[in-house]
């Protein structure tokens, strides 16, 4: 599933090519997304001009003139295309058309992905969205914020992590490299963790993040950009699907075993024995 920088990417693409722009149609060949769409989607969509773009955890809202927004959640394999002509693309299921006929197209093979429209001042209490944690990136959020939803989670820090309502928009990819870069061992309890632990943990992941996406995201599996281009992060990638190899920090075998891989809660971690050593 694409991440906050993933996401963060392909809204950047959207802006640059939609906002100002009328949308002057909505072709929708399918419906049956995760949640329908509404019958009325293209009849309220169409007409509005583009005004802006916000981007909420994994979510893109795109905000449209006469107070709507548009919410699409891109699911495990979607993604957006940015064109001005050729045939439809396989599994291209929603198609917003604009004045200088431009095509952004939603597609979607496993219809994991959802798309919605609302009044822009209900954005925050939408059903998806309303409880979803702070923003990594913004103002709010902070060591003191980690700190406090921490407290008395017995839970691994790296399932705590990936609750939105911790952390808004964290993945499985930069959770492991931000505890990497933190030297904390991804099993460790959240609630023991030290306040100079939680410091630099912050700090981590606002750097991964900030690095993920000036390299325009990972590209794994279905993940390419809006004008079809591969995201870079995945090169820099210090521990995540790196099993065995040495991490960039430490020799690696015979004094270290090498990045291990671990499953938590359904999910793939990677992190190194030697540098994020369990206490």
């Amino acid at each position: 599933m694409p991440e906050l920088p993933e996401v963060e990417t392909v809204m950047r693409g959207m802006q640059i090519a939609l906002q100002g722009r009328v949308i002057q149609t909505v072709i929708i060949r399918r419906h049956d997304l995760r949640w329908r769409i509404s019958a009325d989607f293209s009849q309220r969509v169409s007409g509005r001009k583009v005004i802006g773009f916000r981007r909420r955890g994994k979510y893109i809202l795109m905000r449209l003139a006469g107070n709507l927004s548009v919410i699409l959640h891109l699911g495990m394999s979607g993604r957006i295309i940015l064109d001005s002509s050729g045939p439809p693309a396989p599994h291209e299921h929603v198609v917003f058309v604009t004045d200088d006929k431009k095509r952004c197209a939603f597609v979607d093979p496993r219809r994991f992905g959802m798309i919605d429209v609302v009044p822009t001042q209900a954005e925050d209490t939408y059903r998806l969205l309303s409880g979803m944690g702070p923003e990594p990136l913004e103002a709010d959020f902070s060591p003191a914020t980690l700190q406090k939803s921490f407290v008395r989670k017995n839970a691994s820090i790296k399932t705590v992590l990936l609750d939105q309502k911790v952390v808004a928009g964290l993945g499985n990819i930069y959770v492991c490299e931000a505890l990497f870069r933190a030297r904390i061992h991804p099993d460790t309890p959240a609630g023991i963790l030290k306040k100079k632990q939680i410091t630099l943990l912050h700090s981590a992941i606002q750097t991964v993040l900030t690095e993920a996406i000036a390299a325009g995201g990972s590209s794994l599996k279905d993940y390419v950009r809006p004008e079809g281009g591969l995201g870079y992060f995945q090169h820099a990638w210090k521990v995540y699907g790196r099993k065995g190899l040495a991490c960039p920090d430490c020799p690696g075998p015979p004094k270290c075993a090498g990045v291990q891989h671990m499953t938590q809660a359904g999910r793939s971690t990677f992190f190194c024995p030697l540098q994020q050593e369990k206490r």
